[in-house]
């Protein structure tokens, strides 16, 4: 049968005449490439350890729900405040200097994402693999009934897709300060990131 599964980071994996097919390659490439369009660089990553920088940080989503929402307003217009949005999300991590102390909350969640993205050179535990992808999966999933109410102006499935989503967000990111927690006891190029 040319058609598997196999169970690979605790999760289970579609494979197809031996070789892995399904979201598990797609999720691998979503945070790829969110860090390459990003264009996070040492001294970026650095600065987006800034606590003003996580926090407003996560204006972003309801500020694009309003941008794409002022279509009703603004017709074709909207267009200007969707393209200022899609430039806070470029300039945030970049727009604040970088922080006195990096042992906050956010600065952990922050060097635990790079942890997260740097898991192909240096491997993390499994259980922080699946609740990585979990609450990854979690965030997507709540973009549907938000896409659903911007399509439909339904201003309940909105707050409900905004709540799903940050809601698995939020929490991924408190779950990266434990990443980096732990690996940084183990690595000492990810202690170093600690001021």
């Amino acid at each position: 049968m040319p058609f598997g599964l196999i169970w690979t980071h605790g999760l289970p994996v579609p494979t197809l005449a031996g070789r892995v097919i399904g979201p598990h390659f797609a999720c691998m490439d979503v945070f790829a490439a969110s860090e390459r369009v990003m264009g996070m660089d040492e001294a970026t990553w650095t600065r987006h350890a800034n606590p003003l920088s996580v926090y407003s940080r996560f204006s972003i989503l309801p500020l694009f729900c309003l941008a794409i929402w002022s279509r009703e307003w603004l017709g074709i217009w909207a267009l200007v405040p969707v393209a200022l949005v899609v430039f806070w999300t470029w300039v945030n991590p970049r727009l604040f200097a970088a922080p006195a102390r990096t042992d906050t909350w956010a600065g952990r969640g922050v060097f635990g994402e790079r942890v997260f993205l740097n898991r192909g050179q240096v491997p993390i535990p499994e259980h922080h693999l699946r609740w990585g992808y979990g609450l990854s999966i979690a965030a997507g999933l709540g973009v549907l009934p938000l896409i659903w109410g911007l399509w439909a102006l339904s201003l309940p499935w909105v707050i409900t897709g905004l709540a799903l989503s940050m809601g698995a967000k939020m929490w991924f990111v408190d779950r990266m300060t434990f990443l980096y927690d732990e690996m940084k006891e183990a690595h000492p190029d990810y202690a170093s990131w600690m001021r």
